[in-house]
């Protein structure tokens, strides 16, 4: 699991998370309101849900493109069950929670090292991004 997730609120502009997500060399930002997880938006939503729908994206928020049908996982929640729920729902990242509080996110990669540490997923989740 990644700790300390970075999370946003639904009216923070597109642009913004996608310069936080080069920031911190990561594919994810969880969407918050008030501390509790509404949703997540990944690299991938930012494209898919936004640049192919909105013409301006500077008028493009978080809340628009953010998945909000989401999976969670607990931190005390075995990882093989984790990443059983994370392929039955074909999902690459899945927020851990502590109640509605975000205190991580487990992606494919932090499975792949966990679970196999010379597969080429983990060799390629370990490097850092080509930013």
């Amino acid at each position: 699991m990644t700790a300390d997730p970075v999370t946003m609120p639904a009216d923070t502009p597109v642009q913004r998370a996608a310069q936080a997500m080069r920031e911190h060399d990561i594919g994810d930002v969880l969407v918050v309101d008030d501390g509790r997880l509404r949703g997540i938006v990944t690299d991938r939503d930012i494209v898919i849900r936004g640049l192919a729908d909105f013409e301006d994206m500077s008028t493009c928020s978080l809340g628009d493109v953010c998945s909000d049908q989401l999976l969670t996982v607990t931190p005390d929640e075995e990882a093989t069950e984790a990443i059983t729920r994370m392929r039955e729902a074909a999902v690459r990242r899945i927020p851990v929670v502590d109640g509605d509080r975000a205190v991580g996110v487990l992606s494919i990669g932090d499975a792949a090292i966990d679970r196999d540490s010379r597969s080429a997923l983990a060799d390629i989740s370990v490097e850092q991004g080509n930013t």
